[in-house]
């Protein structure tokens, strides 16, 4: 007969361990659910709020097609790939939309943002009403500093509540905060949300908003503490994102135009920081832009389709499932590059996952973690359009 530990001893050992330890078990249980399994767009397509209309969501599948059609083939893509990239801009040409009040737009009389506001909110509430509307919206507002502050909330209730007079809140309307420069900044948006909320009729938490880190004060404060997640607490379950913000950022660390980009190594540092403070809390986080545009002539537009994939493919390696586009010119690569991160990997995964389903015995030890990330893996990919249902459940 095998020996067996004292049960006395075990249930003694036990209990003094969860009486020191349940605070500590349901403070982290609290902070860390888990993944989120809500879909995470692939982009966020940033349009200045006067040039939005309820029709930009099909003219940038217009115009990322008609790119296609003058300067195509995207380079190191196969026609099959081509065909599931046009077939996405025809279908759903923008995933996340963000109405921009912030650089995009620029400082202007407080009478013509309040229009801007005012004709925004309209479009977008039109949007919905004809079911056009892409799966994710919102408006970025400028920022908490004090030049700006007012203007910024200013502009975020005219759009709130000319858009509720008109039809009910999104799902997957996010309010998108640049520039943030301290913990409170975050604290006091969150409580703006709130006060928002009962002043418009809205449920407690309907308003989020996306921290975009893009100061090297939000990563690092004066007293060398790292900020992004104290960030996370004082958005106080408010915080729908972490966007990293390149060029704001680079140009903020002295680092010459030339060499600004999202695969600098400063900015591989600013990121990793974001990915380890959102890791387990269930908030996405997203990478930056890239400013070369495919605009031009055929080889202009050619190299900065090579560039804009290779990032995107980066990004997608570094698991960074997100990116900011500025054109709808990037649509095509931005698809491309995705796509193919997903189907280049589909085989294997459920590979790896029958395999460790009907434990077999490969030259892969899996584990419960690794097996999570390939089912997640698999439903980014059904999410965004790259492999169907069928496909991520069928084949191995």
């Amino acid at each position: 007969m095998s020996p067996s530990a004292d049960p006395r001893l075990v249930a003694e050992l036990a209990g003094r361990a969860e009486a020191l330890l349940a605070g500590d078990d349901a403070e982290r249980a609290r902070r860390y659910p888990g993944p989120s399994a809500a879909r995470q767009p692939v982009h966020t397509a940033y349009v200045p709020a006067d040039r939005f209309s309820a029709a930009t969501p099909r003219q940038w599948g217009e115009a990322a097609l008609q790119a296609l059609a003058e300067h195509g083939p995207l380079p190191g893509f196969d026609e099959p790939e081509h065909r599931a990239v046009r077939a996405k801009l025809e279908r759903e040409p923008i995933e996340d939309l963000r109405i921009d009040f912030e650089d995009g737009y620029g400082i202007r009389p407080d009478e013509a943002e309040d229009a801007a506001a005012v004709a925004a909110a309209t479009a977008l509430a039109e949007l919905l009403a004809t079911g056009s509307a892409p799966p994710f919206t919102g408006l970025r507002i400028k920022s908490l500093e004090p030049a700006v502050r007012r203007r910024g909330l200013a502009t975020l209730v005219l759009f709130l509540d000319t858009l509720l007079g008109r039809t009910a809140l999104p799902a997957g309307f996010r309010i998108t905060l640049p520039k943030v420069t301290s913990v409170l900044q975050v604290q006091a948006m969150a409580e703006s949300c709130a006060v928002l909320e009962d002043r418009l009729g809205l449920a407690a938490g309907q308003l989020r908003f996306e921290i975009q880190v893009e100061t090297p004060q939000a990563v690092l404060g004066p007293d060398g503490t790292a900020l992004v997640a104290p960030m996370l607490t004082a958005a106080a379950g408010r915080c729908a994102g972490l966007h990293y913000g390149t060029y704001d950022y680079s140009a903020s660390l002295g680092i010459a135009a030339a060499f600004q980009s999202l695969d600098h190594p400063a900015a591989d540092h600013a990121k990793a920081v974001l990915q380890v403070a959102a890791a387990e809390t269930g908030v996405p986080v997203s990478d930056g832009s890239t400013n070369v545009l495919p605009v031009g002539d055929t080889a202009a537009v050619r190299a900065a389709w090579r560039l804009h994939a290779d990032l995107v493919r980066r990004s997608l390696e570094r698991g960074f499932y997100q990116g900011w586009d500025l054109h709808p010119a990037q649509l095509p690569s931005r698809y491309a590059a995705t796509f193919r991160f997903f189907t280049d990997g589909l085989a294997a995964a459920q590979a790896r996952l029958a395999a460790y389903r009907q434990r077999l015995e490969t030259g892969i030890a899996d584990e419960p973690a690794t097996v999570r990330a390939l089912t997640d893996y698999l439903a980014r990919g059904v999410a965004c359009g790259a492999i169907t249902e069928q496909q991520a459940g069928t084949r191995s």
